[in-house]
């Protein structure tokens, strides 16, 4: 059965079918950071890096990319409400969102571009789409003209008259039409602002997903994914203003998941009822909560209650019990069975789970469904453990061994094992900086011979690895965020995963080690 993804511009599933054999390019409209992550957000980043997951899978190699909105009139609210700077408030909350989806177990992205790093990129675009007719300058700002655009409004389903009825606007008499939105806004005293060809100031939310999203991905790439809220205006004008610019197709398939509710309404500041990750971690495992999330299915609304947390909480409990229980009874020292030997009734399990697993998988990511093969072979494992601690023979404990092994790849998939067996083999410490100092010439040197290895197809030096993540350690520690983002990505292009966590950086190879 092919992967099928269901597609929000044409609303139904489709065959997934990449530009690219064997590789998928995403991007996911990341947080805008003024304060901390709560639980929609995790569901946003969790519903992403599981499709990550899957796609690897199922053999493609990903390069996903998640931005961050570093400049916007939240942030400047908020950090006047504070009485500090808008770029030391987003610069405090990208780690703060760093470290709690670290926290929850999610990997962090190839790349992570921040609006501010990308003025440029957005500029060349807004010209081009002044160039072109699409858009206009007045007083400084400039507007991108909805009307040139013949068919805005095909994500969200709605004609023009539609959305103007239903939008909710600020009202400016300069605008050719209340719908039209703004590429970039002129400057207003104590705001932060860039220079530009129409005088200084800062740019439009929409404009810096197309220039982040094209820069790493490229003019046409195969998903763009977010929340459901982001269906309109947000990605129904990057849509607009990306094709208009370019003349092709922007993003091929569109993700959205669905709203989190807390005791069935709807979670909001003025309601009091907004749930932090780093609150919720505080008194649930990342596991019950990933589980918890993934229980319904990612475009479905989903309903937050502690009785729901409470029994993912008991389903993790049972997925650790079995585990550890296999291990427990492979302690007994004992010959291996040859394959042939193992249990037939727990091998047809094993098999049948896999086959559902993957089945619902491919139709559209159905977690419920494949959280529900993977517990149907944690049941098996029960009743076989039973079987063992009657004194089976070595085909039992050998098949309970590979059973395991199998929910551990699943439930790797899903992210619910937190400290899953697939990381722990791969990731070299579960910190790797050490705290030692590296000096330019040794960073260079290492930055050759890892170019050297690479080009040549052979395995990285791995104490070269080292030094290139020590080096990093250093550009966080002086707060050179550039720097590091620089040089995690330049080792992501050679092959060397980096993951920031609350514990601090880790790092695998994805190719062969030294």
């Amino acid at each position: 059965m092919p992967l099928k993804i269901y597609n929000t511009m044409g609303r139904r599933k489709e065959p997934f079918d990449p530009l690219v054999p064997g590789e998928v390019r995403m991007y996911a409209c990341g947080p805008t950071v003024y304060d901390r992550a709560h639980i929609g957000h995790a569901r946003a980043a969790l519903t992403f890096d599981m499709m990550w997951r899957y796609l690897e899978y199922r053999g493609y190699k990903v390069i996903y990319v998640r931005n961050y909105t570093d400049v916007d009139d939240k942030i400047i609210k908020r950090a006047q409400e504070l009485g500090r700077g808008w770029d030391s408030l987003a610069e405090e909350q990208i780690e703060v969102y760093r470290q709690d989806m670290g926290a929850l177990g999610l990997r962090t992205p190839t790349h992570e571009p921040r609006a501010t790093q990308h003025i440029q990129e957005m500029l060349t675009i807004i010209q081009v789409l002044i160039e072109r007719g699409v858009a206009y300058c007045v007083d400084g700002d400039v507007y991108f003209e909805v009307r040139r655009c013949p068919d805005y409004g095909r994500l969200s389903h709605r004609s023009l008259e539609e959305l103007r009825a239903g939008a909710r606007v600020e009202v400016d008499h300069r605008k050719r039409d209340p719908l039209d939105f703004a590429l970039w806004k002129s400057s207003k005293l104590g705001e932060p602002s860039w220079d530009s060809p129409w005088g200084p100031g800062r740019p439009g939310w929409h404009i810096e997903c197309s220039a982040m999203s094209m820069k790493y991905l490229g003019e046409t790439f195969d998903i763009h994914g977010g929340g459901a809220d982001l269906i309109f205006p947000h990605h129904e004008n990057e849509i607009a203003q990306s094709e208009c610019a370019t003349g092709k197709p922007f993003a091929r398939y569109w993700v959205h998941n669905g709203f989190v509710n807390i005791h069935a309404e709807k979670m909001s500041k003025s309601l009091g009822n907004v749930l932090a990750v780093r609150d919720l971690l505080e008194h649930v495992t990342p596991g019950a909560l990933k589980i918890f999330l993934l229980g319904t299915h990612y475009r479905a609304p989903l309903d937050f209650s502690e009785e729901a947390i409470g029994s993912a909480g008991r389903a993790e409990e049972r997925l650790l019990n079995a585990l550890s229980e296999i291990r427990r009874v492979q302690e007994v020292e004992s010959p291996k069975a040859n394959a042939s030997q193992r249990d037939g009734p727990l091998l047809r399990r094993i098999l049948h789970a896999e086959r559902e697993f993957t089945d619902a998988m491919d139709d559209d990511l159905n977690t419920p469904r494949a959280l529900a093969a993977m517990f149907d072979l944690v049941r098996d494992i029960n009743i076989s453990l039973k079987d063992a601690e009657r004194g089976s023979d070595t085909s039992t404990i050998d098949s309970l061994g590979l059973a395991g092994d199998v929910v551990r790849s699943l439930g790797s998939v899903l992210g619910v094992l937190h400290e899953d067996w697939r990381e722990k083999r791969v990731f070299s410490d579960t910190r790797v900086t050490t705290g030692a100092q590296v000096d330019a010439s040794d960073y260079l040197e290492a930055r050759k011979a890892i170019d050297e290895a690479f080009q040549s197809g052979k395995p990285l030096p791995e104490d070269r690895v080292r030094i290139i993540v020590e080096r990093r350690r250093q550009c966080r520690d002086e707060q050179d965020w550039a720097g590091a983002d620089s040089i995690r990505a330049w080792l992501a292009e050679r092959g060397v995963i980096v993951e920031d966590t609350p514990r601090g950086a880790r790092w695998h190879l994805t190719g062969p080690r030294a």
